[in-house]
């Protein structure tokens, strides 16, 4: 048996203190591969360097909507240049978050662009924030994929069922965080019921959103053993079954993280 946590932040505060810790107790509890997510410019190195540290690590580049403002000068040819990194298997994280508007929307959809063509260019998968921004994302999309196809995940899904079937439509994965565990996520609990099983990704994004039992606690990769006992509990399959499922999930769209 053996658990991927398709989206974490090692480098980040509550888990880079420990973080030889937070690795043991994650291989101690199955988890065979952790995707680094990069969300700013300045995390580039340190994010990979970890990855060439370590080989159940990969990394990927990227910049958060969040932080689009302060990266303007961030394109397509400098995402595919670090993308060249043997141990890089995923574009961004990038997309939109009109929730808290940290950066201008017209300016996120500019590096949301610059992030898909660098996808497409390099093969590598897109991994898309979206919050608040259902529409835009999809019509962005939807228009980028009219000019040549590239693949993606949705992470930590938040959004409608209505979404969720719009960006299965356009071939991409969808992958669920602690979140779904939550008392209050009924809604997203029913999609995660009806999600097809080979579309489907798991993800902590620790430190943030610790599933039941661990919320409130900062999260780890190790905990993403809870989210697929939950889930396999809702979908009615065993816990064997998703994590089997959704690790050779990952490593058909993160290719070059394939063993």
């Amino acid at each position: 048996m053996s658990l991927v946590d398709s989206h974490c932040h090692l480098n980040y505060k509550g888990l880079i203190e420990q973080q030889s810790e937070v690795l043991a107790r994650a291989r101690d509890g199955g988890v065979t591969a952790m995707l680094n997510i990069s969300t700013r410019e300045r995390e580039w190195d340190e994010i990979l360097n970890l990855a060439e540290q370590h080989e159940d690590i990969w990394a990927s580049v990227g910049i958060h909507p969040h932080e689009a403002d302060g990266h303007k000068g961030i394109d397509s040819r400098k995402l595919i240049d670090r993308a060249a990194n043997k141990r890089v298997v995923g574009i961004g994280e990038t997309g939109l978050d009109y929730f808290y508007d940290h950066s201008d929307r017209t300016q996120q959809q500019a590096s949301f662009l610059e992030h898909i063509v660098a996808a497409r260019e390099t093969g590598l998968p897109l991994i898309v924030h979206t919050r608040d921004a259902e529409e835009d994302t999809a019509r962005m999309l939807s228009e980028e994929m009219a000019k040549g196809r590239f693949s993606g995940v949705i992470h930590c899904f938040t959004a409608s069922a209505d979404f969720a079937k719009i960006a299965l439509g356009l071939g991409f994965y969808i992958s669920l965080s602690g979140i779904v565990t939550f008392k209050n996520a009924k809604d997203l609990q029913e999609v995660a019921r009806w999600l097809p099983v080979d579309r489907l990704l798991l993800e902590t994004d620790s430190p943030f959103l610790a599933p039941v039992p661990h919320r409130g606690k900062t999260g780890e990769p190790g905990f993403v053993a809870d989210t697929a006992r939950y889930v396999a509990g809702i979908r009615g399959i065993t816990f064997e079954q998703i994590a089997q499922q959704t690790s050779a999930n990952f490593y058909r769209l993160f290719s070059k993280a394939a063993p």
